[in-house]
């Protein structure tokens, strides 16, 4: 995913402000909102299926990693289902896979998983797939190395140290948190051919900032938003074309 030199809008978990977030329903009103892109959540039943849902535990139901497909609620979208909600959007599939959680896969085999499912669909060149464990986008680039890969970065990790690494281990873009996004982590990040896609940036302040410096992706929950800003600042996330409703 080139830097294109405007800041690209992705709606966080999809558009989720009169639907539940990461559903089919958050996808579709995303693809009509007119962002760039998805950002969503997989993990990994006990029957093997992939599916989109942030936290490691459905209320009420359980850990997702001791559910099959059939014990989950409908509103919980197979990846599947997800991609294809998702339109021709750009989607950034975010894999969990948080050591300290149950259900961790050590061996990546969900990361050859989801590749593998993409590479079905066709859809590897419109994806970008992020963790927050390095060893998960390891197992993605030891999977398929033409991949996009993201690396997330918690509240207070250090963004500067994270470019060096990333370079280190053939990822492509750093995801850190907003408040810790500077105009030379920018800088330094593209010049070393990086990406900068940062979370979760809802604020119109925050949003005025990271388009004025430059970052390549905010990934947002607040979309309608975001789209006036960079509207408001000269840009045009879709290339001036209206948002494609496929």
């Amino acid at each position: 995913m080139q830097n294109t030199g405007v800041t690209r809008i992705y709606a966080h978990r999809g558009d989720h402000e009169s639907v539940p977030e990461n559903t089919v329903a958050a996808f579709l009103a995303a693809v009509a909102s007119g962002a760039n892109g998805v950002e969503l959540d997989v993990r990994r039943t006990a029957d093997g299926a992939l599916v989109v849902h942030h936290d490691h535990v459905i209320a009420g139901i359980g850990d997702i990693h001791l559910l099959r497909v059939a014990d989950l609620p409908s509103d919980v979208a197979l990846l599947d289902e997800a991609m294809g909600a998702a339109g021709t959007l750009q989607v950034n599939v975010e894999i969990k896979n948080d050591p300290d959680e149950p259900g961790h896969d050590p061996t990546g085999s969900l990361s050859h998983q989801v590749v593998a499912l993409l590479a079905e669909r066709g859809d590897l060149e419109r994806v970008l797939i992020s963790s927050f464990d390095l060893a998960t986008l390891d197992a993605v680039r030891q999977c398929d190395p033409t991949v996009e890969t993201g690396w997330l970065l918690g509240y207070l990790q250090d963004p500067v140290a994270a470019v060096e690494v990333s370079i280190a281990h053939g990822i492509g873009a750093i995801h850190p948190f907003v408040l810790s996004v500077t105009r030379d982590l920018v800088i330094r990040a593209h010049d070393v051919g990086l990406e900068v896609n940062t979370w979760t940036v809802n604020a119109r302040e925050d949003l005025e900032r990271m388009v004025e410096i430059g970052v390549d992706i905010v990934i947002t929950d607040a979309v309608a938003l975001a789209l006036e800003v960079i509207d408001g600042q000269g840009g045009s996330p879709n290339g001036g074309l209206a948002p494609s409703l496929a």
